[in-house]
């Protein structure tokens, strides 16, 4: 039979479609086509296959070979597909057995002395591999990524030959069973480093047991990007399917993953001149920005009113719904955008609004333009505001004083209340819907009345009323409380710094 199958997996954002490469040889002129919605890079392949196959020291036909790429409306893109169709021509043309090729998925790119090379974005496809029950064949240098699926049959080979031996019981390639294992946190980024500031350090905990987003005032060198950096390291550990999740879509970008993260929160702090698309990502084959790059870990938004308005407006939308759907004329993409916002700004344009040196002279007119900058329903939607005020040298300077608590006793604060949300919700705090928020977070009478003060004298909208009860929910928890407080909820409302500022301002 001069007709052969071949399966392998295509790349549509964080998702990998399978393809069936089917490869049909004729009787006619010599000729090779590769149809299905080839891109360049795809059509490029038949000459790297050529020569790969060639210098492999096997026939190449010289027949008329049509190659199909199925589903044949979905784009096909990289040099993922030449393994696959390489083996395909040989199949076809009786130069290795066909019975065992439904049992496998090839990826990887032909060198043209026939040597694989590593493809982007394997993670996806490794574990749509393992849901079909086939066994994977890739690039040893893709090996270490892939075997982040611990259910999926792994195969690896360095060329063409070594495939191909495999496929005819010649030389079997071993499994590939060699386990990943989590990375330790990185040194120096400790808790127990931030001097003073124990009302933001507090906040921190709050913010990272409850998933809570986080803006903090102060002027500058006060320990706001210090703070911010800590966060990782007070944050419960990943779970396999959010290290996965993560992993993937660090694999589909444009810096590739890197197995010395497996498992650690990622830390994104694009700079302020970023543009909207590389947030949310975009281009023509879309690809993940940089909120998506920060799924299940933080978003380091620094000097956020130095940010385009217009930018900051993007965050919004996945704020509140955890995804971002990226739409082109030829196709769509969504991709997982669950991060937790930490951002900083001073408190007026020249960073020095209230510090104890009087040097700031900015106008209440000045001061009002640079809040204004950060539009009124983004700040809504940030859980918690806080003031990092400046640290008197003395006190920097003071040994004598308790010594500071680490990340690790933090963290473990922060997994027992985490755990007790999981358990009671299926969810962290900030992911409560209106429905849980009403059945779980129920308040006293006092309580209510109290809360409800707040809002009218504040001028809150009624998300912000959610979130400030979410809050509380997360501080009852650290507290081990079965029921949200007094103290709770009023530590909770005094989480909305900029709010009260607006409010003081307007009278």
């Amino acid at each position: 039979m001069s007709l052969a199958v071949v399966y392998t997996r295509a790349q549509n954002g964080i998702e990998a479609p399978q393809v069936s490469v089917e490869v049909h040889l004729s009787n006619g002129l010599p000729s090779l086509s590769i149809v299905g919605l080839p891109e360049a890079a795809v059509k490029e392949s038949k000459d790297r296959v050529r020569s790969a196959i060639l210098n492999s020291r096997f026939e190449f036909p010289t027949r008329r070979i049509t190659i199909n790429l199925a589903p044949a409306d979905l784009p096909k893109e990289g040099g993922r597909f030449d393994l696959a169709i390489a083996i395909g021509i040989l199949a076809a043309s009786g130069q290795i057995p066909l019975d065992r090729l439904d049992r496998y998925e090839f990826i990887g790119e032909l060198a043209l002395t026939g040597s694989l090379r590593p493809v982007r974005g394997i993670l996806p496809s490794t574990i749509q591999t393992a849901r079909a029950h086939r066994t994977l064949l890739v690039s040893r240098d893709n090996a270490a990524e892939a075997r982040l699926v611990s259910d999926v049959e792994l195969l690896t080979a360095d060329h063409l030959l070594e495939v191909c031996a495999h496929l005819c019981g010649q030389q079997s390639l071993p499994l590939f069973d060699e386990q990943v294992t989590s990375r330790s946190k990185a040194v120096g980024q400790d808790m127990a480093d931030v001097r003073a500031q124990p009302h933001a350090k507090r906040a921190l905990e709050i913010a990272a047991a409850g998933g809570h987003s986080l803006l903090m005032v102060g002027p500058p060198g006060t320990g706001k990007t210090m703070l911010a950096s800590r966060l990782p390291g007070i944050l419960p550990p990943m779970t396999e399917p959010e290290a996965l999740e993560t992993a993937a879509l660090q694999s589909i970008s444009e810096q590739g993953f890197k197995v010395q993260q497996w498992r650690k929160r990622p830390f994104r702090s694009p700079h302020h001149t970023a543009s909207g698309v590389a947030l949310v990502g975009g281009g023509s084959t879309p690809r993940p920005g940089e909120i998506s790059l920060a799924n299940n870990g933080i978003m380091f938004l620094d000097e956020l009113p130095e940010f385009d308005r217009r930018v900051l407006e993007v965050l919004r939308e996945p704020l509140e719904s955890g995804r971002i759907t990226i739409s082109r004329a030829a196709r769509q993409a969504e991709f997982p955008s669950r991060f937790q916002l930490v951002a900083a700004m001073n408190p007026c344009p020249c960073g020095y609004l209230g510090h104890s040196s009087g040097r700031c002279h900015c106008s209440p007119d000045q001061i009002q333009r640079y809040r204004n900058r950060i539009s009124g329903p983004l700040l809504d939607r940030i859980d918690m505001h806080i003031e990092v005020p400046s640290v008197p040298i003395h006190v920097m300077q003071d040994q004598s004083g308790r010594a500071e608590e680490d990340s690790h006793i933090v963290q473990l604060r922060v997994i027992k209340a985490r755990n007790t949300q999981l358990k009671r919700s299926k969810v962290s705090n900030c992911q409560l819907s209106n429905k849980q928020v009403e059945n779980q977070c129920q308040l006293q009478k006092a309580d209510q009345q109290l809360l409800e003060r707040a809002i009218e004298q504040l001028g809150l909208s009624a998300r912000a009323y959610h979130r400030i009860l979410k809050v509380a929910r997360t501080i009852a928890d650290l507290a081990e409380e079965e029921s949200i407080l007094t103290p709770h909820i009023s530590e909770a409302i005094s989480y909305r710094r900029l709010d009260r500022m607006q409010v003081n301002q307007g009278n």
